[in-house]
This record gives structure tokens, sequence and C-alpha cells, in this order.
């Protein structure tokens, strides 16, 4: 190429930045690396951010369910039972006859109800004896009729209280509820083996009673017949004068 005298020529000279040149915007210098720098690190702040109301959120439900879980059970139906089980309790310690403490059935049973008769004992003694053991037999029965009679009269507030309490049970806020509501239907249920207990008590006492009767009864006729036939003495035969020849 020739050259014309005079003339200036100039070469385009290709300038490349490094990756951490500073950039002028106005009077704004950025720095590229700086800036991502800082986006990663707001990144990080804002994850620990929502790490810690997570927690929070955890924290706050956690407090929620302790506190249903503590939440007491707002219906008892223990004065109910416990009323139930007075009233047949009542009725056997109002029973008549024979009584139930242990001494003072001893005492009574073994003179009511003797292995033999003696020779002191009179004819009138025993026909009061032999009235008072029926009596007894008959107190007994109508003590078993009565607990029988407060057993079906409990099976109407028996049910009344189940119903209550598992529908409690199964509506329960937390575990206290649950637990009291369960508690309460174990106890229903002791409640219910006590009466069928009292219940079996004074029908093995009326049997007791009857069959201690009975066996009387035949130890009773047994002297009787001894007096009748004396003390060993053969019967001598006596002419019996009806018209005063």
């Amino acid at each position: 190429m020739s050259r014309k005298p005079g003339a200036i020529h100039t070469m385009a000279v290709g300038v490349v930045q490094p990756a951490n040149a500073l950039f002028g915007v106005g009077d704004i210098v950025l720095d590229p690396s700086n800036l991502v720098q800082n986006i990663m690190t707001a990144a990080r702040a804002l994850e620990q951010i929502n790490n810690q109301i997570r927690s929070l959120q955890n924290e706050a439900q956690m407090l929620t369910n302790e506190a249903k879980n503590l939440t007491s059970l707002d219906f008892s139906a223990l004065n109910e039972l416990r009323s139930a089980l007075a009233a047949t309790n009542q009725l056997i310690q109002q029973a008549q006859g024979l009584a139930f403490n242990v001494s003072q059935m001893e005492s009574e049973f073994a003179r009511l109800y003797p292995d033999a008769y003696s020779a002191s004992t009179s004819g009138s003694q025993m026909a009061t004896d032999a009235r008072t053991r029926w009596r007894n037999s008959l107190e007994a029965l109508r003590t078993a009729t009565k607990v029988q009679s407060q057993a079906v009269q409990n099976f109407a507030s028996d049910e009344q209280t189940l119903t209550d309490l598992v529908n409690r049970s199964q509506s329960a806020a937390g575990a206290l509820q649950a637990t009291q509501a369960t508690n309460q239907l174990l106890a229903l249920q002791a409640r219910q083996a006590i009466q069928a207990q009292q219940l079996q008590i004074t029908q093995d006492r009326a049997a007791a009673l009857e069959q201690a009767r009975q066996v009387a009864v035949q130890e009773r006729a047994r002297e009787v017949r001894r007096r009748f036939q004396g003390e060993g003495t053969p019967y001598t035969p006596h002419t019996v004068n009806f018209y005063g020849n």
C-alpha cells in the first residue's frame, strides 16, 4: 500500500476488560463480583429468617397442642356412680334378719341354727327359733329382690352415663380429656362389677339361709321325735278309760 505524504494513519486496538472491572454509570461505580456476593448473602439471610419463622410456627403449634392436652374434661360422672353404688349398699345395710356383721352373725347363727338341741331347750323356744329362721329366710329373699330392683333401676342411668362418656371421649380436645373420659368409663365398669357382686352376695345369702333353715327343721324334728319317744325307756301301754268306768 502506498502512503501519501503528510497523511496521519491510526490503528484500532481492541481492549479486553477484566471480569472484575469497574463499570461506571453516571456517578455510580458497579463492581459485579461485589454485587453477586451481596445477593448471595441476602439470600442466605432470607433463608435464615424463613427458618426462624418456621421454628416459631412449630413452637406455637406445640404450645397450642400442649394447651389442648392439658385442658380438663368439663364432665364428671363420678357423683352419679357413687350415688348408685351407695343406694345398693344402703339396701344391704338396711336388711332385716340375720346381720351382715361377721361377729354378730356368728353368734346369732350358732344360736338359731344349732348342730343339735340340748335337753334343756324348751319346746316353745324351739318353736320360737323356727319362726325366727323362717323370718330370716324371708328377709334375705326380700333383700335380694330389692337389690335386683335397684340394679334394674341403675341400668337407665348407666346407659345415659355411658353415652355421655363415649361422646366426650370421641370429641376430646387433648390427651388429658381423653384420659379422664377413659378413667370414668373404667369407673363405670368397676361400679357395675361391684353391683353385680352385691347382687350375688344377697342371692347367695338367701340361698344359704334357706338351706340352713332346712337343716334346722330336720334337727328340730329329730329332737321332737326323741322327746316323744323318751330317753330310751320302752313304751308301756296303759289302759285308757274314756267313760270313767
